[in-house]
């Protein structure tokens, strides 16, 4: 059976991993538009921490109340949530990464296409 659970560990809250993913010499990124991917590998700190951990982004500067900026967020947690077995299954065991979704519209997107595009970075994440 599929666990479809996103729980708190998975979340990127850790600065220095943040600093090391958006400026370090190992981040690999791509894109599909509406969307910008930022990962890198990681190394585990203890053996709980889980293989993926993620983060999401939507820029003040693409939306100025923060009720559109939760929305975005919550379409790209959900596809995520759906979709993450195409990288858990594909990930080898001493593999990690740390994740990035940057949001780069400033207009809003249907689920849908959310999905598809989330869909593809992380089949491309997979395979790389």
């Amino acid at each position: 059976m599929m666990n479809y659970q996103f729980k708190k560990n998975e979340h990127i809250v850790s600065k220095k991993l943040m600093e090391n993913l958006f400026k370090g010499d190992s981040s690999h990124t791509m894109a599909a538009f509406p969307l910008r991917v930022v990962y890198m590998d990681t190394t585990a700190s203890n053996s709980t921490e889980p293989a993926i951990q993620v983060l999401f982004s939507v820029a003040k500067r693409h939306f100025k109340h923060a009720v559109d900026r939760n929305r975005v967020k919550r379409q790209l947690r959900e596809a995520y949530r759906l979709n993450r077995h195409l990288l858990v299954d594909n990930l080898p065991a001493d593999r990690h990464l740390a994740i990035a979704f940057i949001w780069l519209s400033d207009s809003h997107a249907p689920s849908e296409l959310i999905h598809a595009r989330v869909r593809h970075l992380m089949k491309q994440i997979a395979h790389s």
